[in-house]
């Protein structure tokens, strides 16, 4: 073929990065016309890869997590962690095990619960397998670091921290590796069935207490450690000195694969990291540019990923029946605000402030991460299924939550 021939080729990879970009920029650009906050994109970018992708003949079959779920899992494991760092570094104020109370309380009780519920709707009303509705469970509860930041705390330094913000972002920044051993065990039952004998065990052991405590005293060690390299030595000549954001990333690099290397959960230790780095020198300023550094990244992966939802929605839809997709709202409508109230009783938190705690547990990236993990080690019965639920439900949740929250927890945090 002669060069020639080749001249406006149109190239499906190419019309597809045009395409993503212009659904991003969409997404971002159009709510400036009516609204005057900061524009909550996650709904619209999921519709804007629907529609971008729709004009890119062949295209979402090759993003197709059901062909290719180790690309979901990489990208959707990146994203998160750095998402996890920075809600580590967004931390201001420690303080009491008091202010800490309502976060133990949703991690402990309102995330078990909430994986409980949701695996007996799927096993019963949605006629999955035993394995597959704990998976449902499992890659389903934890709240979203990525996708919730109208909830969270604001950047480092501002301060101002009010208990519904905490509680969410502290929430949102370990339920994601809390919930590795329930996706674990949904793995072991897939292979070996209920009948688990000694497998309970060694799962109590290894999956729930080592890698946990490994991954919080990895994190810990590994912030401490980043802190003095920063802020410490060598004396009169800091990095810290650069203003250089890129060692965020550097960092929680560091800090994730270390972690995982010595079978730790990474996603504790990079946000255990970010909250113990957190603490040297807190009142320096370098901390704000590290974490925008961090959120930049952090915006840019998720732009992605939510397009790329949108691009597939369209293949998975014939996958999803009434049935998950009722799993799916219920978990948002009724078990996460149901469990999340009952779990906040008796702590700090009282009348609107626990309302709106329970109710906006953003669903988001994590699920991504956490089925493309369990997918790609292991054929799981309906798997279609699974990726048509989890992709509902993350585009119901940006539209009930992403639309509502900042308004909601405004007015909340302003009126206290």
């Amino acid at each position: 073929m002669q060069p020639e021939e080749m001249f406006f080729e149109l190239s499906a990879y190419h019309v597809s990065l045009a395409a993503a970009g212009a659904g991003i920029t969409l997404a971002f650009w159009l709510p400036r016309f009516f609204s005057g906050r900061e524009p909550a994109a996650s709904a619209l970018l999921i519709l804007a890869g629907a529609v971008a992708f729709a004009f890119v003949p062949g295209m979402p079959e090759v993003i197709d997590p059901r062909k290719s779920p180790k690309v979901w899992e990489y990208v959707s494991e990146m994203a998160i962690i750095v998402a996890l760092f920075g809600t580590g570094l967004r931390i201001d104020n420690l303080t009491s095990y008091r202010r800490w109370q309502p976060t133990i309380r949703l991690l402990l009780i309102a995330m078990p619960l909430t994986i409980l519920a949701v695996a007996l709707l799927g096993y019963w009303l949605a006629g999955m397998t035993l394995a597959g509705a704990l998976m449902l469970g499992a890659v389903l509860a934890p709240t979203d670091p990525v996708l919730a930041g109208d909830v969270q705390v604001g950047p480092p330094t501002e301060g101002g921290e009010h208990p519904v913000r905490f509680s969410l972002t502290t929430e949102a920044g370990l339920n994601d590796g809390l919930a590795f051993p329930f996706v674990y065990l949904a793995l072991i039952v897939a292979a070996e069935g209920f009948t688990l004998g000694g497998l309970a065990g060694e799962w109590l052991a290894i999956d729930v207490l080592y890698r946990i405590l490994v991954g919080a005293a990895s994190g810990a060690g590994i912030g401490w450690l980043l802190g003095k390299m920063l802020f410490s030595l060598p004396r009169g000549n800091v990095l810290a000195d650069t203003g250089s954001g890129v060692l965020a990333l550097a960092g929680v690099l560091l800090c994730y694969g270390m972690t995982e290397l010595v079978e730790g959960y990474g996603f504790i230790a990079a946000f255990v990291s970010g909250l113990v780095l957190r603490r040297a020198e807190e009142g320096h300023d370098f901390h704000g540019k590290l974490h925008g550094f961090n959120e930049a990244i952090e915006h840019a992966l998720t732009a992605v990923l939510l397009v790329s939802i949108g691009g597939i929605l369209p293949l998975l839809w014939n996958e999803l029946d009434w049935q998950h997709a009722s799993v799916g709202l219920a978990l948002l409508l009724l078990i996460r605000p149901f469990v999340g109230w009952i779990s906040l009783y008796r702590t700090d938190l009282k009348g609107r402030g626990r309302f709106v705690v329970a109710i906006y547990g953003v669903r988001g990236i994590g699920s991504i991460y956490y089925l493309g993990y369990a997918t790609s080690h292991m054929d799981l019965v309906n798997e279609g299924q699974l990726w048509a639920t989890i992709a509902y439900t993350i585009l119901a949740s940006t539209l009930i939550h992403g639309l509502t929250a900042g308004t909601v927890v405004d007015y909340v945090t302003r009126e206290a």
